[in-house]
């Protein structure tokens, strides 16, 4: 959690830009990561997908509100059940599901209503069956425990001021050897003080990053193990340091058999 801005305030933030995004996004472009995908030198966020993924679904580059592609990351298979954490427009979550088909669902957690709706709008075109949008935050998940074989992310992980809830929740829903991957925003050193009282770069992507050490520690704590992180790109800004867009895995270890 951070210690220099509330929880709620943190939340609230992210909220408002996310449903600005959802209400925007039949016109442009806008997206969480805007502020660092488009940064000179750098591949723009809806790069991730091949043109075929996309027109698979009838979507095009600028549904995606993240940082890579986690949906080839995590290599699915057909009969996975998957969860995409804070599933945005739900592209992810659409791949996902015809990934896992058949036998298998996707389902996507969002908190912002107006997301929520383009989503599920998006999932109407593409005429996905096998997959499910649900309301709710990723440091309190609307999954029971071990019901899903795969945790996914697109820069969203980095926007939660709590992170060791989301790790926990995480660790909460995935099955006994289940796996984690997503791609998310990391700090390559500990960003200024006064950068992360900043809400605006809280909801950009960039304040709430926090570095691969605590990135990593936070995973352990919640049990994770094979822990790795693969850097795609580094992203220098000016006045606030360096972050980078990162492929993050870990597992859920098996549990022991008896006897």
């Amino acid at each position: 959690m951070s210690e220099l801005i509330g929880v709620g305030e943190i939340r609230e933030a992210v909220r408002e830009r996310y449903a600005r995004s959802a209400l925007e996004m039949a016109r442009t472009s806008a997206s969480c990561c805007d502020d660092v995908c488009t940064t000179e030198g750098n591949a723009s966020c809806g790069d991730s997908y091949s043109k075929e993924e996309l027109a698979s679904l009838g979507l095009s580059p600028q549904v995606s509100l993240g940082c890579g592609n986690p949906t080839a990351l995590a290599e699915l298979h057909p009969g996975e059940t998957v969860l995409d954490l804070g599933s945005g427009a739900g592209i992810d979550v659409l791949l996902s599901a015809r990934r896992v088909s058949p036998g298998g669902h996707a389902y996507g957690v969002d908190m912002t209503d107006e997301m929520l709706a383009v989503a599920k709008t998006n999932q109407e075109r593409a005429g996905v069956t096998n997959a499910t949008f649900l309301k709710g935050t990723i440091e309190a998940l609307p999954l029971p425990d071990a019901s899903v074989d795969v945790i996914i992310s697109n820069c969203v992980i980095n926007l939660a001021a709590d992170k060791a809830a989301v790790m926990r929740e995480a660790f909460r829903v995935l099955r006994p050897g289940g796996r984690l991957a997503i791609a998310d925003m990391v700090a390559i050193d500990e960003l200024p003080a006064e950068a992360k009282r900043r809400l605006d770069l809280w909801a950009g992507c960039i304040s709430g990053t926090i570095t691969r050490d605590e990135y990593s520690a936070a995973l352990r704590a919640a049990g994770f193990s094979d822990i790795s992180f693969e850097t795609v790109n580094t992203v220098p800004l000016d006045g606030v340091g360096e972050i980078a867009s990162d492929h993050i895995r870990a597992t859920r270890p098996p549990e022991e058999s008896c006897c």
